[in-house]
Order: C-alpha cells, then structure tokens, then sequence
C-alpha cells in the first residue's frame, strides 16, 4: 500500500511538473481535481473490498455458512453443475419455462441480502469520494475552467499508475515463488 501511495504522489508531482513547465493554470486545476478524487476513489475501493475480504476469511480461511450458497451461485449462476438436478426430455416448452420461473424465484435475493453483500460499494469513504469527483467536475464546469483533455488525463492516470504498480507487484512475487 505504501508503494502504491509513492507512486501515486510521483505521478502527481510529475503531472504538477509538465503544467507547471507548459505555463497553462487551468491544466493545473483540472489534473489536480481529476487525479485527487480519482486517487481517492481508487484508494477507497481498495480498502473496502479489503476490508470485506478479511471479514469473510475471519474463521481461519472458512467461507461462513450463510455465504456458502451467494458463492456457488457466482461459480455456476445457471447450475449446470447440480448434482440433484435430473436432467430429462421435456415435451412442453410452456412447461420448461414455468418450471425456470419458478426455479428463479427460489433464489431470489432480499433487499438485506444484497446490501449485506454489497457494503464493499456503499462504503461512506467511497461515495465521498464520488461525490468530490461530481463537484470538482461541475465546479470546473460552471467556472468556464474545464479543459477536457487534461481533465481526461488527470482521471486516467492514477488508474495507470496503480495498474503499472500492481502488475509489476505481482510480476515479482511470481519471479520470487511467493
């Protein structure tokens, strides 16, 4: 995480360099908004999702019980591999998607069930950070500021920065055996 956070103030203290050198106030503005609310939002996902990863492997590895069925449903959504399932002729089309319908209703999720599973996405952090991106977008906006091109470039370069940063950490721990 350290790491990450070296090279996100590099890339911005480079980005901050070439506005600087080119003169242009306004290319300032925009790739600082752009990259501090794009940084956060990416920071704020990482511990999020962090944060949901650990609690879930809390027992020692185990996937508690009740998550046990929201799992095999993401490995096979359409249950191609049930083993109960009795697979035979069906003469009647009507009949097959009545008994699909059925089926999908079966394993129709509560509003609190996905919620439940959905906290990574609705963290406080997270929307806050969202929330910095619309207004510094529309404060950029109304001010006649906005300058698309570096605005685009202030937005997609800590998302390379950290794509760059963490396949280079993965590149590594491969060549290691880790």
């Amino acid at each position: 995480m350290i790491r990450i956070l070296i090279g996100l103030m590099g890339a911005d203290i480079m980005m901050i360099s070439v506005a600087w050198i080119w003169g242009r106030p306004e290319w300032l503005i925009n790739t600082q908004i752009a990259f501090v609310s794009t940084a956060l939002i990416l920071g704020a996902s990482m511990l999020s999702y962090r944060q949901m990863v650990n609690r879930r492997l809390s027992d020692d590895g185990a996937v508690p019980e009740e998550q046990r069925g929201v799992l095999e449903k993401i490995e096979d959504p359409h249950e191609l591999y049930e083993e109960d399932e009795v697979i035979g002729k069906i003469e009647d089309v009507r009949q097959a998607i009545t008994e699909e319908k059925h089926r999908m209703k079966q394993h129709r999720r509560s509003l609190m069930q996905t919620l439940k599973d959905s906290k990574a996405s609705l963290s406080f952090v997270r929307l806050g950070a969202y929330l910095l991106l619309f207004v510094g977008f529309f404060y950029l906006s109304s001010h006649r500021l906005l300058d698309i091109p570096s605005y685009l470039l202030g937005l997609s370069l800590p998302i390379v920065t950290i794509l760059v940063l963490l396949l280079s950490q993965k590149e590594e721990t491969h060549e290691t055996g880790l």
